[in-house]
């Protein structure tokens, strides 16, 4: 089984050396990783470049967000599977994808999420988001699977379409939401860490973007035909408090 692997960049140079490492060590030997570069003005690229990786392509032009870039991907993507890796992210460990493949293989499902870990700046864990068996009802109470650990076949997007561009931070879970409704999608929770995610991004950046992230996560409720969007984003909001303190 083939897995695509996409990461958006722009001025990635601080860390894209372990986003690829982290790819470059896995076990599974049919991995694809296309990487969409927004024109970074640093040298993202001579690093990428420089380093033994699996990147089987790279674009680097103007875009118009993160995803825009997401999507380029997608139509770029030869893989079975996709699935995404931040430029400041790393994969937990070298057998991860791995362990992902088996399950497709196994119980031939449409997608596979798994727990998500925060570190800060000095590689310390400041938050654990423990996931939990898919139910899409929970959906409706704030509960979303976190999209960075989040594998789908690409029929997933042929049948349901690529991400909503006008969102700046929000469109993962606008996306979510519309995908996850099928009730004929087969979604399994391996219940492990998948991805090891660096805090400081869009949507765990300054309060300015917290902010405009609460206002688009409520438009996305709203395109998807959730009632009650305020109480279904305060769900969502206190789910994350637990987080904080399971380590």
């Amino acid at each position: 089984m083939k897995i695509s692997i996409i990461t958006a960049t722009f001025n990635s140079a601080a860390n894209i050396a372990g986003c690829i490492g982290s790819i470059n060590e896995q076990t599974h030997p049919d991995i694809e990783h296309i990487i969409i570069d927004a024109a970074s003005k640093d040298n993202t690229l001579e690093i990428i470049k420089s380093l033994p990786n699996r990147v089987t392509k790279i674009i680097s032009e103007p875009d118009t967000g993160i995803y825009d870039a997401f999507n380029k991907g997608i139509q770029l993507a030869t893989g079975d599977v996709v699935g995404f890796l931040h430029s400041d992210d790393k994969l937990s460990s070298p057998d991860t994808i791995q362990k992902i493949v088996q399950i497709f293989e196994k119980q031939h499902n449409h997608g596979l999420y798994g727990d998500l870990i925060f570190i800060n700046t000095g590689n310390v864990v400041v938050r654990t988001w423990h996931s939990k068996p898919f139910n899409c009802k929970n959906l409706k109470n704030g509960w979303t699977p976190p999209h960075p650990t989040l594998f789908l076949c690409k029929e997933v997007y042929q049948k349901h379409g690529l991400f909503n561009t006008s969102f700046k931070i929000a469109g993962d879970y606008d996306f979510m939401l519309r995908v996850l409704q099928d009730k004929q999608l087969i979604m399994v929770h391996l219940p492990e860490v998948i991805t090891i995610m660096r805090v400081g991004g869009v949507s765990t950046g300054t309060s300015k973007q917290l902010t405009l992230k609460s206002k688009e996560d409520l438009q996305a409720l709203r395109n998807n035909g959730f009632r009650f969007p305020w109480a279904v984003l305060t769900a969502k909001i206190l789910r994350k408090v637990p987080q904080l303190f399971k380590r």
